[in-house]
């Protein structure tokens, strides 16, 4: 595979909204930072039994399962942006929302072990799909959900939308 150096994007190359998630990824090779993270999401995961998977920390929160869920998803939606805007894709693409999302996903009903499964062929197809483009890709960019965004700014977000997560798992789930 190419050596591929992704730079980190500037706070005009994404909303303000995404600005914490960038900011949470570390100084470095973010393809490695991604690989690192995906094997270490897992296996964080895998340290929770079945039953308290279906923990939720709060009435009307997400139980661990349908975060995990929401990962996957928020992954696949990032990843179809970045493959579309580096396609040349002219279109503005929409916004999705999470919560009608996961109310209508099935998450809370899989096994953790099957979306743990699920989260780490994600992961690695992301790798993959950044793996592949160039730096004129990385620096293409489109509109999603009525903001202006780069490739490399996505790809910064999947790995800070990630972390975030990890975060409230483990402050406010007990993970």
């Amino acid at each position: 595979m190419a050596n591929v150096t992704i730079a980190r994007p500037e706070s005009t190359e994404y909303a303000p909204f995404y600005g914490g998630y960038v900011s949470e990824v570390p100084e470095g090779d973010l393809l490695a930072h991604l690989e690192r993270q995906g094997r270490e999401t897992t296996a964080l995961l895998r340290g929770i039994s079945e039953p308290k998977s279906q923990h939720r920390y709060a009435p009307g929160k997400w139980t661990i399962r349908e975060v995990v869920g929401h990962m996957i998803d928020a992954e696949r939606v990032f990843a179809y942006r970045a493959l579309s805007f580096a396609r040349g894709e002219g279109a503005s693409l929409p916004s999705f929302d999470e919560n009608a999302w996961a109310a209508t996903s099935n998450a809370g009903t899989r096994s953790l072990t099957d979306l743990i499964e699920e989260l780490a062929v994600v992961r690695a197809a992301s790798v993959a799909l950044f793996r592949g483009f160039t730096d004129q890709e990385f620096a293409r960019s489109g509109v999603a959900s009525n903001n202006h965004i780069t490739v490399r700014a996505i790809a910064y977000i999947v790995a800070g939308h990630e972390r975030h997560h990890i975060k409230i798992l483990r402050q406010r789930y007990g993970v």
